[in-house]
């Protein structure tokens, strides 16, 4: 059966989107804090986590946004079979249901242009909201993921153009680093985001793909879900801990995404994602609109 797309639900949606990825934490992500204090040594940290999961608790109890940051808006979408959709259409949609989500809540609009610095509290602007668009055969339907990308993560982003003859050790080095470098600047705990291979600006769009990814899912490729294991360990003996005060949670996790790469170079990037992280989405299908994250 095939599924003809509305873009008047898809703005609607996306607007409903940004509201909710604001004020509703992933149970995932939950679910990482759970884990985190269970492990966590100093007392310190255990009183900082425990502050942070009593914040998100009464944001959530009392409809209010989880942090004052709207970030980015970032728009995932992905095409499954079988669904028609005017692409300028969809594109053009979203964008207005970003612009109505900020101007009907109202959220704090932290979108402004590069040079002047004008606002125009719309949250969008040349290239903003940011919008990929992918397909799949793994589901019917179409999916739209949204992202608010604090600029306390994404100012913490870094790439290297690695030689290949340095081997994994320089990936290790160089993502050990970066969390040093970042220390509470990204609102510890974090989720490490790493990509490696492809070339320069997919090496980083990689990076935020891994940092913006699901805890609990693994890298797909086998050597790169065993290098997301060695690195979230040795990153949580660096005594960042939450907030950047010591102790033992520094990060959720560290995720790691690959693409292959020329013989010559081995890029790796490295973008973070803050204790909030934040993300909800929405599944069309032939039934209707399902809210999820």
């Amino acid at each position: 059966m095939t599924l003809r797309i509305d873009p008047d639900r898809v703005e609607e949606t996306a607007k409903e989107l940004y509201v909710r990825a604001l004020k509703v934490l992933p149970p995932d992500i939950k679910r990482g804090f759970d884990r985190l204090a269970s492990r966590e040594t100093d007392a310190t940290a255990q009183s900082v986590l425990g502050i942070m999961v009593r914040n998100i608790a009464v944001a959530e109890q009392t409809d209010n946004l989880l942090c004052q940051d709207t970030g980015i808006p970032i728009y995932n979408v992905t095409i499954g079979r079988d669904v028609v959709v005017d692409g300028v259409a969809l594109k053009a949609a979203i964008r207005r249901g970003c612009e109505r989500a900020t101007r009907e809540h109202p959220l704090r609009s932290s979108v402004v242009h590069p040079l002047t610095r004008r606002n125009e509290h719309t949250s969008c602007g040349e290239g903003i909201p940011v919008i990929h668009v992918d397909f799949s055969e793994a589901f019917d339907g179409l999916r739209i993921e949204m992202i608010p990308k604090g600029s306390g993560s994404e100012n913490n982003s870094w790439l290297r153009m690695a030689v290949p003859a340095e081997g994994i050790d320089a990936i290790k080095r160089f993502v050990v680093d970066c969390v040093l470098d970042a220390g509470g600047k990204t609102c510890p705990p974090t989720i490490v985001g790493v990509g490696v291979g492809g070339t320069a600006d997919l090496c980083v769009h990689l990076a935020k793909r891994a940092a913006t990814r699901p805890l609990e899912t693994a890298c797909a490729d086998a050597e790169g879900a065993a290098l997301e294991r060695e690195l979230s360990a040795a990153v949580n003996m660096l005594g960042v801990g939450p907030q950047g005060l010591g102790g033992d949670a520094t990060a959720f996790a560290v995720h790691v995404e690959l693409a292959a790469t020329h013989i010559t170079m081995n890029p790796v990037a490295v973008n973070m994602q803050c204790h909030s992280a934040r993300r909800a989405s929405a599944h069309f299908t032939d039934t209707g609109v399902t809210y999820g994250f």
